[in-house]
């Protein structure tokens, strides 16, 4: 997830630099998006991990 947002706001730094202003609102829009999902996941992630319960214990050791 962290690396589509990425790759959305490559996208809209480069439609900015070209121009298209409306292509990059939009991509700039889905990069915030998806790292602001990025990071809520991740939080749960951690919580979990800490709290000892299930899978996420795994995932982040």
């Amino acid at each position: 997830m962290l690396k589509w947002a990425i790759i959305f706001a490559v996208i809209a730094l480069l439609a900015g630099a070209l121009g298209f202003s409306g292509v990059a609102a939009g991509a700039a829009g889905i990069a915030k998006f998806l790292f602001v999902l990025f990071l809520i996941v991740a939080a749960i992630f951690i919580v979990l991990a800490l709290l000892g319960i299930g899978a996420a214990r795994d995932v982040l050791k």
